[in-house]
């Protein structure tokens, strides 16, 4: 027990000093790839994001759906990729490839669509390498470029405020 509060400790303060030296430097090209990490727990529907991209006419083979489950154990097979937090080590370090390799992406645009504050969510939206950073809350502001203040059961009023915004940011 005292082991997994310094180990989560350890976690935090990684992500802070990552989101302390972060700069804001969101190009001006058009988005091609676009990524989504999702808590399993609030929202499961993978496939409403992946007819997102569709809508958007995002086709490339590198958009995809990150899920997050606090449960270790479950039927994670139809997930493209999932991690929980037996995934992190100490002082940031990732130990799942397939989430080492999510995080090297530069994706032009990474969506953290979660409500809850979880530690391991906001570790991995802080390690990712994408330009534009989009967020549903505002627990830590530093961790996201545009925030749009919503729950996550409002999916159809998220699909228009995201292409709205990325309009108006001459991202579409």
């Amino acid at each position: 027990m005292f082991l997994k509060a310094l180990k989560e400790k350890s976690n935090r303060d990684f992500t802070d000093r990552l989101l302390t030296n972060r700069t804001s430097a969101v190009s001006g090209k058009k988005v091609q790839t676009m990524a989504v990490i999702l808590n399993h727990e609030e929202f499961h529907d993978a496939e409403a994001f992946r007819s997102l991209f569709k809508e958007m006419g995002l086709r490339s083979p590198k958009n995809t759906v990150v899920f997050f489950s606090e449960a270790e154990e479950g039927n994670n097979a139809h997930w493209e990729t999932y991690f929980s937090k037996k995934d992190f080590g100490w002082s940031g370090k990732i130990k799942n490839k397939e989430l080492q390799q999510f995080l090297d992406e530069p994706f032009d645009v990474l969506i953290g669509y979660f409500n809850k504050s979880i530690p391991e969510l906001e570790q991995i939206m802080a390690m990712s390498q994408a330009n534009l950073k989009i967020g549903i809350n505002d627990n830590d502001r530093r961790l996201f470029d545009l925030i749009l203040e919503l729950s996550v059961i409002r999916f159809d009023v998220f699909k228009i405020e995201l292409k709205k915004y990325l309009t108006i940011l001459n991202k579409l």
